[in-house]
């Protein structure tokens, strides 16, 4: 006991040593050292949390050091991390946001330092995050909170349906929680913006906003997944997922869209004698057609490493002729017997693996195509801003949906299959471009669509979300007719309401 007390003695007083100078400084700083799913607070008060003299041992690694006094908001800062590992692929953030890494030495004793320059904040508060093994998905090791002790806790937010693909990060919303929609590249995995690095900084900014973020994943740009029998680039593909549910920088992410429109030619452009038919979609995704005990699918990679995220269908993309399905639909047309055929799958090897006592298999919901048809000759003599609550049953089409009611063809199928339905469903992608008619949303806009279409869409509660493609890419032309930020033609009436559609 006698060596206890003088144990906490020396340490109480370089507690209180380390709160004067820590006082000294602008800012008041509280320290949590995390290791092994535990933490040591050191509180700016000088208290310190009273622990067996084992578990502080294992606890005292990394130490952080921030140089004091602490400069200002927009101004350059220093911090040193020493660890008892020499660990590489390593990175810090500061509110989610890289640092600079300036030096890097080993110490006597078998520790080593990291040299750490960043901008303080303009905020006034900031979480700086120490992380390793970023390669194959960030893992935290130490975490340093420069600000209030107690930060001000958020106002709570009104949840809304409505959402936006690439949601500029200015946007307000107002105080409502949207959904946001990104989009990464397997093949582009270290390349700014549409790697894993710049989509953890959007991750991490639309998370703070209140927003559910769903990513897409691409295997690379126009080929949404890994040309069929590629088992290679099926492997790369994986290891990426992996890499993503691994990230503790993503663990903010509400759901993960395993590719997107992959029944279309364009987006199989890389091997187009081999597009992603529905089996191929369903073997990559929970590993329809093959043994049970193999694991080298979509769901049970991302389950494996983040068993809360939830795993999503990548949309179809209706009204296209390219690819068929083998299980005809009962209205016979492409995109739909494709959609059948493909849950059909989905539906099988979800069955099966139960069956042989593997759960989890089945998705977590679907995300939908849903792009209305405002110049439908169907529509002559109607409002088109009335569109989204009107059947465009197109009869050389059999009777499929030509509009945004598409929705609900897509419904159906869901529906139809035991694992699959009730199953919620996420319009990923809706505006009013047909791509089969080719008028942009700046030309054919007209007001009042995106008003009616978010009111059908609260009356469906299998529908959670209804996300306008596009809000804004820094620096893209190729969508400039579709952006809602710079509101070209028709789609400044597309912007105003949306504004107000988030007003409380």
């Amino acid at each position: 006991m006698e060596r206890w007390g003088e144990h906490w003695q020396r340490r109480l007083g370089s507690a209180n040593r380390a709160t004067a100078a820590v006082r000294a400084g602008k800012w008041r700083l509280l320290i949590l050292i995390a290791l092994l799913g535990g933490y040591w607070l050191l509180p700016i008060s000088g208290q310190v949390a009273v622990l067996p003299e084992d578990a502080v041992e294992a606890l005292t690694w990394p130490q952080m050091r921030l140089n004091l006094p602490v400069p200002p908001p927009g101004e350059p800062a220093t911090l040193w991390v020493t660890d008892v590992v020499p660990w590489a692929h390593l990175l810090l953030t500061v509110n989610g946001r890289p640092a600079t890494l300036e030096e890097f030495r080993a110490n006597p004793g078998d520790t080593w330092t990291w040299k750490w320059r960043f901008t303080v904040p303009e905020e006034g508060a900031g979480t700086v995050i120490f992380y390793h093994d970023c390669h194959t998905g960030c893992v935290e090791r130490g975490r340093l909170v420069i600000g209030p002790a107690t930060p001000t806790p958020p106002a709570p937010r009104l949840p809304t349906k409505l959402g936006l693909v690439f949601p500029n990060p200015e946007r307000d919303w107002h105080g409502r929680s949207g959904w946001a929609v990104g989009l990464t590249y397997a093949r582009l995995a270290e390349e700014p913006y549409w790697g894993v690095n710049d989509l953890a900084v959007r991750v991490h900014d639309a998370t703070a906003k209140g927003l559910r973020v769903l990513v897409r994943v691409d295997y690379a740009p126009g080929q949404s997944l890994p040309p069929a029998g590629d088992y290679v680039a099926l492997t790369e593909y994986l290891n990426y997922l992996r890499r993503l549910a691994r990230d503790k920088r993503l663990q903010g992410v509400y759901g993960y869209i395993v590719g997107s429109g992959y029944n279309a030619v364009q987006n199989n452009s890389q091997a187009p004698d081999r597009p992603v038919t529905p089996a191929w979609y369903a073997r990559v995704f929970n590993g329809h057609g093959e043994p049970m005990t193999h694991t080298d699918n979509a769901v049970q990679v991302i389950r494996a490493e983040n068993p809360r995220v939830r795993v999503l269908v990548g949309p179809v993309r209706p009204w296209t002729w390219d690819q068929d399905g083998e299980q005809r639909y009962t209205i016979d047309v492409p995109w739909l017997n494709y959609m059948n055929t493909l849950v059909a799958y989905l539906d099988e090897a979800a069955q099966a693996k139960a069956t042989a006592g593997i759960p989890l298999a089945a998705p977590d919901g679907f995300a939908l195509h849903a792009p209305g048809r405002p110049d439908a000759p169907e529509l002559v003599g109607r409002d088109p801003a009335q569109e989204p609550r009107l059947d465009l049953r197109r009869e050389a089409w059999n009777g499929a949906q030509a509009g945004f009611r598409v929705y609900r063809d897509w419904l159906e199928i869901i529906n139809a299959y035991p694992t699959t339905r009730g199953l919620p469903a996420y319009i990923t992608f809706t505006n009013t471009y047909a791509p089969d008619d080719g008028v942009p949303p700046a030309q054919n806009y007209p007001p009042g669509w995106l008003t009616t279409a978010l009111e059908v869409i609260n009356e469906e509660p299998q529908v959670r979300a209804l996300c306008w493609f596009l809000d804004d890419i820094p620096g893209d032309v190729q969508w400039q007719w579709f952006n809602l930020t710079r509101r070209p033609g028709q789609l400044i009436y597309a912007a105003e309401e949306f504004e107000a559609l988030l007003a409380p």
